[in-house]
């Protein structure tokens, strides 16, 4: 059921994408514009052939319910920061309609997986301050908060 992205999958990507994006922009209408995609399909296209990004989707057989969108990044031999390889979750969705079927866990469990394979210590993220309801999934897999960005709005 899940399985990396394809050119196939564009299109449908491109529907999460939105659904995404009106999260956010209801959140923070002062950052985020409406109607839009973070990516078009030509930079999906791209990014769906570099394997440092890879994308996961949830494919029921007949359709994406949700994706996953990863980046790979290493520190090495840093003055400061001990080596590490981290998985960092770009984007994660689960389509409106299939929310509360166990989609999100199942992503989120394979990026896990996938993970460990390659060597990362850890997984990160991002979660907007507002998005309730995706703060208390990533606290439910077992997230902790690592560091918080701040701001002053003027």
């Amino acid at each position: 059921m899940i399985r990396k992205a394809n050119e196939n999958d564009i299109p449908r990507i491109l529907e999460l994408l939105h659904q995404v994006n009106m999260v956010h922009y209801g959140i923070r209408p002062d950052l985020f514009k409406p109607n839009t995609t973070k990516y078009s399909a030509l930079e999906l296209q791209a990014l769906l052939n570099d394997t440092s990004k890879p994308v996961f989707v949830y494919d029921d057989g007949g359709s994406v319910l949700g994706y996953a969108f990863c980046q790979v990044t290493e520190i090495k031999d840093d003055i400061l920061l001990q080596d590490i390889k981290t998985l960092y979750i770009d984007d994660i969705c689960v389509d409106e309609e299939s929310r509360g079927k166990h989609v999100g866990k199942a992503l989120f469990d394979y990026v896990c997986g996938y993970a460990s394979s390659i060597g990362c210590r850890n997984i990160t993220l991002n979660v907007w301050e507002g998005n309730d309801p995706a703060y208390c999934f990533y606290r439910n897999m077992g997230m902790q908060v690592q560091k918080t960005t701040m701001e002053f709005r003027l």
